[in-house]
């Protein structure tokens, strides 16, 4: 038998549940219902660049900057931390990391709503300092607390999987000649580390635009996203021809983020790190 048979299964797979499902999408969005039938067209797209669009586009990425900003600042040195040869229990910290991964995605945001709220923990906490109870749920900082807290793994695990995958001589080697340990970070261990960077920014950005049940769950609804957006054309509105387009433009910011990573991860290194997972 040929070993490529073996891949058959998955190709099915993929051409079942990837392609087909991406073909109607596209079919979708590029067609157009008339009194004389139906034509090919790209007035769907061109509804893309209404002023209220383009205000929740803009709105999804800068929360979304800010989620990535604040796991990048967090995650980093956490990667750095387990990477550290020095640490024996590495292994035991990353199984912490990725046991809240195993939960579902709504438990881990209903667990926020638990904390945030009125009666919560946190506020409780903060009666108890004297602080009084602060108004936490239904928030754009809450929104992004969750946001942070779902897709910080993204962020430590390719910048740890690089990291562990360096040369340690190339340390020691900036160390005899005469580098401190904050030069040997900013000229060694820093450039290194760039691709599981770019790798952990573009993990955690794209999800962050295209999330809807996080600003769902704590926003309460008060915040549209990209996400929202789209899942309301297809579910509240109705037009899964613009709800078709808004997905294949956002399908194209994707790629091309995706292109990026290539450019500065072109063997791939940063991705092994999903084998964490």
């Amino acid at each position: 038998m040929k070993r490529s048979w073996f891949a058959a299964p998955y190709g099915l797979w993929m051409l079942l549940f990837t392609v087909i499902p991406i073909f109607m999408v596209a079919v979708s969005a590029l067609t157009l219902e008339t009194d004389g039938g139906i034509s090919v067209s790209l007035d769907h797209f061109k509804l893309f660049f209404q002023p209220d669009i383009i205000d929740v586009l803009l709105f999804s990425m800068w929360l979304a900057f800010l989620c990535t900003v604040i796991c990048l600042f967090i995650g980093y040195p956490a990667a750095l931390f387990l990477a550290a040869r020095d640490m024996k229990n590495a292994s035991i910290i990353v199984v912490l990391f990725v046991i809240p991964m195993w939960m579902n995605f709504l438990l881990r945001t209903y667990a926020w709503m638990t904390l945030l709220e009125d009666t919560g923990l946190i506020n409780r906490l903060l009666e108890w300092a004297g602080i009084g109870r602060k108004n936490l749920m239904y928030t754009e900082n809450a929104v992004l607390m969750g946001m942070v807290y779902n897709f910080l793994p993204f962020m430590v695990f390719p910048i740890y999987s690089v990291l562990q995958r360096g040369d340690g001589k190339l340390l020691e080697a900036a160390q005899d000649l005469g580098a401190n340990a904050f030069v040997t970070f900013l000229r060694v261990t820093l450039p290194l580390s760039v691709p599981g960077i770019v790798a952990g920014v573009t993990m955690v950005f794209m999800p962050a635009v295209t999330t809807f049940v996080i600003p769902r769950l704590l926003g309460g609804g008060n915040f549209m996203m990209f996400g929202d957006l789209i899942e309301d054309q297809f579910i509240r509105v109705g037009d899964w021809n613009f709800g078709s387009a808004l997905s294949l433009i956002m399908m194209a910011l994707i790629l091309a983020s995706l292109g990026i990573l290539n450019r500065f991860d072109p063997k791939g290194q940063a991705a092994e790190g999903g084998g964490l997972w």
